[in-house]
């Protein structure tokens, strides 16, 4: 497990979440310039299939509808459809960096699953829970979760078949 001791607050707000929801976990420092998932992947030798996203979308609507959805790296998630669809608006779109951080206090490179806001549904493509174990982003940049998928929910996510396409 890495020193706790120095965490910033969006990734002690995360490890307070997944102590408070008694889940396996360990916490990896990552150096903020490498948290982006490919560049991650490569530098710490985690496998792409086991990587994880966790995507903030906004549907257009008055007022915007917002949804988390994570999916594995190997994988594209299906905004235009299976999300649209699900947050019952005629138009959704990746969050921007901005909106992203207004409403989970993370940066992107750094959102994760754990620590949202109780008003954001969370959904995970039924391909995340196949994998033995998938790393998350941290709350930060500086920060990754390692855990079994059945963590994301105990966090309170609804498995999504489709969610997810795979990148052809």
């Amino acid at each position: 497990m890495a020193d706790t001791d120095h965490l910033d607050p969006a990734a002690r707000a995360v490890v307070d979440h997944l102590v408070a929801l008694g889940v396996d976990h360990e916490l990896l420092a990552c150096d903020p310039a490498l948290a982006d998932t490919a560049a991650f992947c490569a530098a710490y030798g985690v496998a792409p299939e086991d990587s994880a996203n966790t995507i903030v979308v906004a549907g257009k609507a008055d007022p915007p509808v917002w949804a988390a959805c994570v999916v594995l790296a190997t994988t594209r998630l299906d905004v235009n459809s299976a999300v649209r669809r699900r947050l019952g608006v005629k138009k959704a779109s990746f969050a921007s960096a901005e909106e992203t951080a207004a409403l989970t206090s993370m940066m992107i490179g750094g959102v994760t699953a754990f620590g949202l806001p109780a008003s954001v549904p969370l959904w995970v493509d039924a391909a995340v829970m196949a994998r033995p174990r998938i790393v998350l982003g941290g709350g930060s940049r500086s920060w990754k979760v390692r855990c079994p998928p059945a963590a994301l929910l105990a966090a309170g996510a609804e498995v999504v078949e489709g969610l997810a396409l795979a990148v052809g």
